[in-house]
């Protein structure tokens, strides 16, 4: 391993480093012009974040420009900073980078930033600029952190190819909270985990393996990611005692995490008080579990002065909760955060709460309800430390969804947005899917709330309500695999969801430039194919699983490949409602399960009817003939074959245009990518064979391509 973590020779790295590979950059005057501007840094700052900073800087330009960075001495600094021509010597004083947080001493921070400056920049954000006036590039900020993004955010430009003769911006992170939720479970496997098992924990017990958790945190902090709950939300006996017998070993975790400016956090089991001991009941209002849990807090900020907070499930497939005392969810949420806010500790409520043993045989039981159901009675009642936590669409991450109702419905509590890194529903890291236009386009989203100037991101991102606390959330796909994700190319995700999270005004495929550049190079032969394939592999995706919104055609409990009647609870009754008939779920007001109504003004309106419902979602909110005119112009049987043909045909372009890159990408990339495309292809067909025969049957409809269906 090198200084600032990961592996050094590239032969072996095997997507290890992944975005911080620091791939080396070709000849050329952008070249020239960073060795111009790189040779040297100064930084008189000895805080762990700082020097972390300078350890990645001297990395990153050892790697890309095969240069050594000088470190320059104080005296050096104060003439660069006096603009003296020339040392005392009559050598030339050079260009020199400059990064510390405003006021630490360093004079060159101190003389290219005003006060102004310093005033646009917030407590995580930076000032980058290029001043001729004194041979520098600096990076300026309010705290360490800030000063660590704004080297990575240097290192991303040199790593892009961007011009840095004329640098002059301030960069702020739009959400607050830019989170990972991890599920991993103590005995070392991970729930929805698709790139191996834990690199926390093994056999009920902490790995220990800080050099691999510190590379992690690099990886994260890289991308933006200021805060990761290290545990499953469905927390088991065992991981209760994290709050207790193992605080010693999630502080050290928290060490590694705190230099890169991630706060950790534990998901708790609301039982806590009950199975720990000491307490016979769990009962919010209880006064004996109240002081249980503020004594819990005490010891852990004991020993984590920074810890974040608590995420909770609660009242949902099984997990214990306040209804069990005749209590509910602001009871729940606010007892804890009582505990908490002393320490300036939040609550992350997560609002995925249905009642997984209701009769689905009822047309008008409708999982898609329960949150806003639950959660839209309780609006303002929540503490302020309290976030509640909603997925971006009203089921459980499939390929298409409606965006939340939720969204827009609370207008007087804190709330940030869930999305799904792992591949749950999208292939499980088998598959690649490229998830970034997917969130992007639930962040556009507009709920009308406050007219049409009301799109999520401003819901999450705290603007349109003036919330306290808010941001992103995301479920984790890394595992111990050692390129982190299983498929390679599902780091995409990771690094994209870090930089929606940063800044959600970036677009999926500048994203996906970026990842492209600083994870495989500047062949722009290389990025013009895996930009394509990257863009193109959600809508493949989608036309070779889940037709028009119905989704869960996939095997129960390990949702891994097709099974058309698989949904969890199929022994009553498939969750498409097919039959020879027609599919789709009624979710009108006037025939359904009044799901629509929960929508505001017009997108209420188009849902509800069937003409204006958009042809991606009929099948979401509709119950249709096989016969049904789509928008396009097909039926709806027709729409079902033809993309699942062209689905699988395209899956198999996917690997055609990587298998053009041989001998382009470095082979230990090159191989593993072609493993998964191949397995992707094979088993698309798979799909498009068990989707087509299954509604050829039911429908008995054929195919007006005459094309072969079993």
């Amino acid at each position: 391993m090198n200084e600032a973590g990961g592996i050094n020779n590239l032969l072996q790295d095997q997507g290890y480093n992944a975005w911080l590979s620091y791939p080396e950059l070709p000849q050329g005057s952008l070249q020239e012009q960073y060795v111009k501007w790189c040779g040297a840094v100064s930084v008189t700052e000895t805080d762990d974040t700082v020097q972390a900073a300078l350890a990645e800087w001297k990395q990153g330009v050892a790697s890309m420009l095969g240069i050594e960075v000088q470190v320059q001495a104080e005296a050096a600094l104060a003439d660069t900073a006096a603009n003296a021509p020339e040392h005392s010597d009559g050598t030339s004083a050079g260009h020199v980078i400059a990064f510390g947080t405003f006021g630490s001493g360093n004079p060159l921070i101190n003389s290219v930033f005003a006060e102004a400056d310093i005033r646009k920049v917030g407590r995580e954000g930076f000032a980058i600029r290029t001043s001729a006036e004194h041979n520098c590039i600096a990076v300026g900020a309010s705290a360490p952190a800030g000063v660590l993004y704004g080297v990575f955010h240097l290192l991303r430009l040199i790593g892009t190819l961007q011009p840095i003769a004329a640098l002059d911006e301030a960069v702020n992170p739009v959400n607050s909270l830019r989170m990972i939720n991890h599920w991993d479970n103590f005995d070392g496997s991970v729930e929805r985990g698709y790139a191996g098992r834990s690199f926390f924990y093994e056999n009920n017990r902490f790995i220990g393996d800080m050099e691999r958790v510190r590379d992690y945190a690099r990886l994260m902090s890289s991308a933006g990611i200021n805060a990761i709950a290290i545990n499953n939300v469905n927390v088991h006996a065992l991981e209760t005692l994290f709050i207790s017998e193992y605080l010693p070993q999630v502080a050290e975790i928290a060490d590694k995490f705190r230099v890169y400016g991630i706060r950790l956090f534990l998901s708790v089991n609301f039982a806590g008080p009950m199975q720990e001991g000491g307490v016979g009941t769990a009962d919010p209002l209880d006064p004996g579990v109240r002081t249980w849990w503020q004594n819990k807090a005490a010891e852990i900020y004991q020993v984590i002065p920074d810890f974040g907070g608590f995420v909770v499930k609660a009242d949902s497939e099984n997990r214990p909760g306040p209804f069990t005392y005749g209590r509910d969810h602001a009871d729940g949420a606010n007892m804890l955060a009582e505990a908490l806010e002393p320490f300036g500790g939040i609550v992350i409520w997560r609002c995925f709460v249905y009642n997984c043993k209701q009769d689905w045989r009822d047309r008008k039981t409708d999982r898609a309800r329960a949150a806003y159901d639950h959660f839209k009675p309780l609006d303002g009642r929540f503490k302020d430390n309290v976030i509640l936590q909603i997925k971006n669409g009203p089921m459980d991450f499939q390929v298409r969804e409606p965006v939340s109702p939720l969204f827009g419905a609370l207008t007087q509590t804190n709330q940030i947005i869930e999305f799904q890194i792992a591949q749950e529903y999208t292939g499980q890291q088998r598959h690649v899917c490229y998830l970034v236009p997917q969130w992007k386009e639930v962040l556009e989203f507009q709920t009308l709330a406050k007219g049409e100037a009301s799109p999520v991101k401003r819901i999450v991102d705290g603007s349109l309500w003036g919330n306290r606390h808010s941001g992103i959330a995301a479920v984790s796909n890394t595992g111990n695999d050692i390129n982190w994700t299983g498929h390679l190319l599902a780091q995409a995700n990771l690094y994209g969801y870090g930089r929606l999270a940063w800044n959600p005004e970036l677009s999926a495929e500048a994203i996906a430039a970026e990842w492209i550049a600083l994870t495989f190079g500047s062949n722009p032969e290389v990025a013009d194919v895996i930009s394509r394939i990257l863009l193109d592999s959600w809508e493949i995706y989608e036309s070779y699983t889940a037709p028009l919104g119905v989704g869960w055609m996939i095997n129960p409990e390990h949702h891994y490949g097709p099974n058309v009647d698989g949904y969890e609870y199929s022994q009553w009754g498939t969750y498409h409602y097919a039959d020879n008939r027609g599919i789709g779920v009624d979710r009108t007001v006037k025939t359904g399960t009044g799901y629509s109504a929960q929508y505001i003004g017009s997108n209420a309106a188009r849902y509800e009817s069937l003409e204006e419902c958009p042809d991606e979602l009929l099948l979401f909110f509709h119950h249709v003939p096989y016969t049904h005119v789509l928008h396009s112009g097909k039926t709806v049987i027709q729409h079902i074959y033809d993309t699942h043909f062209e689905g699988a045909q395209r899956a198999e372009g996917l690997l055609s245009s990587w298998q053009t890159l041989k001998d382009k990408v470095r082979e230990d990339l090159y191989v593993q990518v072609e493993q998964r495309l191949t397995g992707q292809a094979a088993h698309a067909k798979e799909w498009r064979d068990q989707i087509n025969t299954y509604f050829y049957r039911k429908s008995g409809i054929e195919d007006q391509a005459s094309r072969t269906i079993y």
